[in-house]
C-alpha cells in the first residue's frame, strides 16, 4: 500500500492552515494561538436565532461567572501573568517571564495567564516545566508544586490556548474573561505589553486606588525600560501637573527590572483570605 505524499492537512477553516506531519488537532491549536486582534471573526447568530436574544445572553453571562468561579475556587495562591501575546520564545521577556513563573510553580503558587500566545505562553510553559521535570505533569494531585492555568478564549468550535496550559476554562465573553484575570490573585505581573496589557495594568490599580481591591496586593511591572516612561509621566503629568491621582497613588505599583526582584516581593506577600 503507497503512502501519499500530504503535504497539508485537511481543515474546515480557511483560516487554520495544515502543517505537514502534524494532526488536525496540533494543527487547529497553534493555528488559533495568537493575539486577539489576529483571531478569526465569530459569527453572530440568525436574528431569529433565539441564542441571539438579549434575554439568552443574560443567562449565557450568568452561566460564564458560575463556571468561573467554580474553576478559581479551588485555588488559593495564584499569580496572574499580562504581557505582550507578540512576544517570542528566546526574547528577554519571554525568557524571565517563564523563569520568573517556574520559580513560583516552585514555591506552590498557582500560574494564571489568557492561556495565549506571548508572555502567556512563557508564564504557562514555565509552571508547565516544573510538573515535567518532577514527573507529575498533569493532576498534581499531592499539590507540590503550583499549577498552569489558561484562561482562555472560546471560538465557534474551538478555543484559544497555548500548548503548556495545563488546567482550562473557556469564555465566550471577553469582559467575563477579564474579571476572572481581574480580581482573583494574590499578585499581578505585568510584562511589556500592547494596548490589553495597558488595558488590564489600569484596571487594576483603578481596582485598588478605589479599594475594590485589597490595597496589600503587589502590582509589579516587570522591565523598567518599557514601564519607566510610563511611571514617570504618570507623576509628573497626572499627579505634579494637573493633580488628578494622589501621591499614594504611585505606591500601588512597583518597577522591577527581572524576574528575582518580583520573586522576592511575592514571596512576602500575605495571602488573601477574602475569598
Amino acid at each position: 500500500m503507497s503512502k501519499k505524499n500530504n503535504t497539508a492537512l485537511p481543515t474546515d477553516k480557511p483560516y487554520m492552515p495544515g502543517t505537514p506531519g502534524k494532526d488536525f488537532r496540533s494543527t487547529k491549536r497553534e493555528a488559533l494561538n495568537v493575539p486577539v486582534s489576529k483571531l478569526p471573526l465569530v459569527e453572530e447568530p440568525h436574528p431569529d436565532d433565539f441564542r441571539s436574544s438579549f434575554h439568552w445572553r443574560v443567562l449565557r453571562i450568568m452561566a460564564e461567572f458560575v463556571d468561573g468561579w467554580q474553576f478559581l475556587g479551588d485555588y488559593k495562591r495564584m499569580v496572574t501573568f499580562f504581557g505582550s501575546a507578540r512576544c517570542q520564545e528566546g526574547d528577554h521577556w519571554y525568557d524571565e517571564a517563564r523563569k520568573l513563573a517556574r520559580e513560583l510553580a516552585r514555591a506552590e503558587f498557582d500560574i494564571v495567564t489568557g492561556g495565549g500566545p506571548g508572555i502567556m505562553e512563557a508564564a504557562n510553559q514555565g509552571a508547565h516545566e516544573v510538573h515535567e521535570h518532577s514527573g507529575i505533569a498533569g493532576e498534581n494531585q499531592a499539590k507540590q508544586f503550583g499549577d498552569s492555568i489558561g484562561l482562555n478564549i472560546k471560538l465557534p468550535f474551538e478555543q484559544r490556548i497555548n500548548a503548556y496550559v495545563d488546567k482550562a476554562v473557556a469564555f465566550h465573553y471577553f469582559f467575563v474573561r477579564k474579571v476572572m484575570l481581574s480580581y482573583y490573585a494574590q499578585a499581578y505581573i505585568f510584562f511589556p505589553g500592547g494596548f490589553g496589557t495597558l488595558d488590564e495594568v489600569f484596571e487594576i490599580i483603578t481596582l485598588i486606588q478605589t479599594k475594590k481591591l485589597a490595597g496589600n496586593v503587589p502590582v509589579i511591572l516587570v522591565g523598567k525600560e518599557f514601564w519607566a516612561p510610563l511611571a514617570a509621566w504618570i507623576e509628573q503629568s497626572i499627579y505634579e501637573q494637573f493633580g488628578a491621582v494622589d501621591k499614594e497613588d504611585l505606591r500601588i505599583y512597583t518597577l522591577v527590572d527581572s524576574a528575582d526582584e518580583a520573586l522576592n516581593i511575592i514571596k512576602k506577600t500575605p495571602e488573601r483570605t477574602e475569598f
